[in-house]
């Protein structure tokens, strides 16, 4: 039996899903947005497997050109999880910082749509809701690692990388 591998994100230490909050700022390229529809171009072909371009299957991760801030496949290739549950009124009722819904709702948000959908539902905006117990092969995560102490040498060393870099 492999003990790195999960099926519950939720169990894993020190790593956790990304809020939708911080999905959507990573998506839009964060403080070097250039305020493109979808993450990293105008041009859908350029930065995302989907259902016109993907030949009905997922793609190895970094194949196409990154967002402003060396991230691919966030529009594409695997929808991805986010911590925050589906409540359509939460948005209406929020916080404007901090965003975040830990209710204990019965459905999970997931954002970046996959290769099986159509150009439409690919935009940086895009949203989708499904039950936590929800598997398909469309379907994947991003994760944040918790970081107890940061080094200023390490903030050095993740401004010198760009897109394309080896991690």
């Amino acid at each position: 039996m492999n003990k790195r591998k999960t099926e519950d994100i939720t169990k894993v230490k020190g790593y956790r899903l990304l809020t939708e909050a911080e999905w959507e700022y990573a998506a839009r390229g964060g403080k070097k947005s250039m305020g493109y529809n979808y993450a990293g171009s105008d041009n859908l072909d350029s930065v995302a497997w989907y259902d016109s371009n993907s030949g009905s299957k997922t793609h190895e991760v970094g194949q196409m050109k990154c967002n402003e801030l060396g991230m691919y496949d966030i529009s594409g290739n695997v929808e991805e999880w986010c911590s925050d549950f589906c409540d359509e009124e939460f948005h209406g009722e929020s916080p404007t910082i901090n965003l975040y819904n830990g209710s204990n709702g019965s459905r999970r948000l997931r954002r970046g749509d996959s290769w099986s959908h159509s150009a439409a539902g690919l935009f940086v905006s895009g949203r989708n809701c499904s039950i936590p117990t929800c598997k398909c092969n469309r379907l994947g995560f991003r994760i944040a690692l918790y970081l107890s102490k940061v080094f200023s040498r390490d903030i050095l060393h993740l401004k010198k990388r760009r897109c394309g870099d080896v991690f």
